[in-house]
């Protein structure tokens, strides 16, 4: 019985510690992945845009710039290009962007998940949802 209670413990242990250490949704969806899914319709897989209707992010200075500078275009929008406050989280929106100002030949710092949730309140942009109901209409 002792025994039997020590291997019970074991495993609980073993779950929780594997529950603990599993990735979250944004860390299974790596930045180049949520790119390709939201971004690279417009700008490219290659990063290289489409010439007088979407920038190129390819070697752009503004996406290599300040990081809040790019992350208020992610939550706010911008010319023809929608915010996309609602529909990616924190992490999201720190991932992708930690993944284009690092690739294609830019070199610009990664982001953080609190660097963006400290983004929102400065900008006043509701908080990431995750699809429950909002007053935002």
């Amino acid at each position: 019985m002792k025994e039997a209670l020590i291997k019970a413990a074991m495993v609980l242990v073993a779950l929780l510690a594997a529950g603990a250490s599993a990735p979250s949704r944004a860390q299974q969806m790596d930045g180049k992945a949520l790119f390709l899914k939201n971004c690279a319709a417009c700008h490219q897989a290659t990063g290289k845009g489409i010439p007088g209707a979407f920038p190129a992010l390819a070697g752009n200075k503004f996406v290599q710039g300040k990081g809040t500078d790019v992350a208020t275009v992610l939550l706010k929008g911008r010319g023809g290009m929608p915010d996309f406050s609602d529909s990616l989280s924190d992490a999201e929106i720190a991932t992708v962007l930690s993944f284009v100002r690092s690739s294609w030949g830019n070199q610009g710092a990664p982001l953080s998940e609190s660097e963006v949730l400290a983004l929102r309140d400065t900008l006043q942009v509701d908080h990431f949802s995750n699809g429950q109901m909002s007053n935002k209409h």
